[in-house]
């Protein structure tokens, strides 16, 4: 049996681990941290069955956890990643602080780093991509969620060099939940409802640099993304629609036989039928990928539409799958696909 523990339960995706954990059979969380609901039964917290008791964050055993999984602010989770490690146990950050290798680039996108000297020692927690690393790894850093789906379908395509594209184009459109729980006037309901926006466009939004990260790593050369988000008023679920060029001689059925040769026995990966377009309902509450290609109208020119669910396969079950992997077990165990 894993012995876990949540630091930051009450947010959106320690609610979502405590749910898969719930129906995990290999797993048994010793302990949930809250700073605002400490003392509280989870179910006090949330309309849900579970009688988790959560503790204040100094009360956390460490010592007592086979891993540790990090619901915290970016900033806030490097320090405490220092201290899972030096307890003994093993790290999955779900947020920023580890996932890009330069500190440099860090700091330009977020702040000074607290414990740059980690960062090489961090696996960037992409399963079907880096599984033998995370598999030996002691930290995680888990993917965000807007590169997950992009990442998963030009993986292949990059790998094979048959994109053409310096410049790629993403356009994304995501639920609410994605911006986490603290309210603010850009995600309340009454703002969000009947509503389609566009923030943090072109270039700017945090996710960039670790979208360029490993698109560059995947193709071996530079790779500049131009990338949209958009608030979706639905609750959860991130939708992705990708502008590739290739050379015209490469057809549809050459593009998915990469995915499929990519992902041949990888179960969080759905490679739609041709005539078949990804939709959220493909993927929400379920830690699936769904892959699918249209063509653009000319020879070389295809669109492609990934479909994820953004607390699931964006965030805590991706850290579960990890997990799964880190332990040698299957790593659907206890996730939906």
């Amino acid at each position: 049996m894993i012995r876990a523990g949540i630091i930051g339960a009450t947010g959106y995706t320690g609610y979502e681990l405590v749910q898969i954990f719930e129906r995990h059979p290999e797993v048994q969380v010793v302990f949930a941290t809250s700073e605002s609901y400490a003392g509280k039964c989870y179910a006090e917290v949330y309309p849900c069955p579970y009688n988790q008791r959560l503790i204040a964050l100094d009360q956390a055993p460490l010592n007592q956890v086979d891993v540790v999984f990090l619901c915290t602010p970016h900033g806030t989770s490097a320090l405490l990643a220092q201290q899972v490690l030096d307890a003994g146990a093993r790290c999955i950050d779900l947020s920023a602080d580890f996932r890009l290798r330069d500190v440099a680039v860090y700091e330009k996108w977020y702040k000074p780093h607290p414990v740059p000297g980690l960062l090489p020692e961090a696996v960037y927690g992409l399963p079907e991509v880096y599984a033998s690393q995370i598999a030996e790894a002691r930290l995680i850093a888990n993917p965000g969620c807007y590169p997950t789906g992009p990442l998963l379908a030009l993986y292949p395509l990059l790998q094979a060099g048959i994109i053409q594209d310096q410049r790629l184009i993403l356009d994304a459109k995501s639920g609410v939940s994605g911006a986490g729980a603290a309210p603010s006037p850009k995600t309340h309901f009454v703002n969000v409802h009947d509503n389609l926006s566009v923030y943090n466009a072109g270039h700017s939004h945090r996710h960039v640099p670790e979208i360029e990260q490993e698109l560059q790593r995947f193709a071996g050369r530079h790779v500049r993304v131009v990338f949209t988000p958009h608030l979706l008023p639905v609750s959860r679920g991130i939708l992705t629609t990708i502008y590739i060029t290739v050379d015209p001689s490469v057809q549809a059925s050459d593009i998915v036989a990469l995915w499929q040769k990519a992902y041949a026995g990888q179960p969080c990966v759905h490679i739609l039928p041709a005539g078949e377009t990804a939709t959220l309902a493909h993927t929400v509450y379920t830690n699936r990928c769904a892959l699918s290609l249209t063509s653009a109208g000319a020879e070389g020119e295809f669109i492609l539409v990934t479909s994820i669910d953004n607390l699931i396969k964006g965030a805590s079950g991706q850290a579960v799958q990890n997990m799964n992997l880190m332990f040698g077990l299957n790593q659907t165990l206890g996730l939906i696909v």
